[in-house]
């Protein structure tokens, strides 16, 4: 029964921080266009939050749990949560998910234009939501599932402590303190993945709801990854350095080849491309992180 409390608990949170990817896609209730500059600081944020955290929290936590000499468990860990995420966007790149669909499907993807903004534009899942197709939608979400399970990972491994002395009591277990920067700051950086993903949505004129659901959607896999991480670091506990390094390695690669050039591509047309803005985000994220992760 406590494990799947425990598990309840890691899946719920994991299932957060897809939700919020969905946050991305509000602000276009009321808007009719996001600020470029505004965009790029929300990337930087996201950035610092989660470059300090990894480095201060994740990677700083397996130090701990590592033997004396040199941490092989670790760096091993942090060497294949590069490799997994680097594996993964080459995954994404050569694979054509409209390939075997219907042909009126690619036909429509092809011809439809609003205001400059062609189907071509848009993120996978927001092409399947956009024309409605459930095919797509499921084979995407296998894709999807492989892109998105570095963070599940990262969730699931914070939580390796659950129900120990220490933690902040959540549903009548121990949540560690980890566990929760870790959650937030992943939930802070699926904000504006949701919003690159609704910004050509809303250009093709689509209702909000499916801007929403498109954002979502496209984190749906994160709290399977994070029920399936905390399952392996709570039956295999000499592994958790090991862990605690790729889920750092992992976030700290994302934010380096896929957070910071998606904000210097939003702010392309931004004095000297957004860098300032990036600059001032990424410390503004880091700033606010640091003293909670030394609390």
């Amino acid at each position: 029964m406590v494990l799947l409390e425990s598990l309840v608990v890691v899946f719920v949170a994991g299932l957060i921080t897809a939700l919020a990817t969905g946050l991305g896609a509000i602000p276009f209730f009321f808007v009719e266009e996001f600020s470029d500059r505004w965009n790029v600081a929300l990337w930087g944020i996201a950035s610092g939050i989660m470059l300090t955290v990894s480095v201060f929290g994740l990677a700083d936590e397996g130090l701990a749990y590592a033997s004396s000499g040199f941490p092989t468990l670790l760096v091993g860990g942090l060497l294949s949560g590069v490799v997994l995420v680097e594996v993964s966007g080459r995954i994404l790149d050569h694979t054509d998910i409209s390939n075997g669909l219907n042909g009126e499907l690619a036909d429509q993807i092809d011809d439809v234009q609003t205001d400059g903004a062609s189907h071509e534009d848009l993120a996978p899942e927001a092409k399947a939501f956009a024309e409605g197709d459930l095919k797509k939608l499921i084979l995407i979400l296998g894709v999807l599932t492989v892109h998105s399970f570095p963070e599940g990972v990262a969730v699931g491994v914070s939580f390796a402590e659950l129900g120990l002395e220490g933690g902040i009591p959540i549903l009548g277990l121990s949540v560690p303190l980890l566990a929760i920067f870790i959650t937030v700051a992943i939930a802070i950086h699926n904000i504006p993945e949701g919003t690159a993903i609704a910004i050509p949505m809303r250009a093709l004129g689509l209702s909000n709801w499916r801007m929403v659901g498109a954002a979502v959607f496209s984190s749906l896999p994160q709290p399977i990854g994070a029920v399936i991480a905390f399952t392996f670091v709570s039956w295999a506990e000499a592994f958790l350095p090991a862990g605690y390094g790729f889920a750092a390695g992992a976030m700290v690669y994302l934010v380096l080849t896929e957070f910071v050039p998606e904000a210097l591509d939003a702010g392309a047309e931004l004095p000297n491309s957004g860098r300032r803005e990036l600059i001032a985000g990424l410390l503004a994220g880091a700033v606010a992180m640091l003293p909670i992760v030394y609390a």
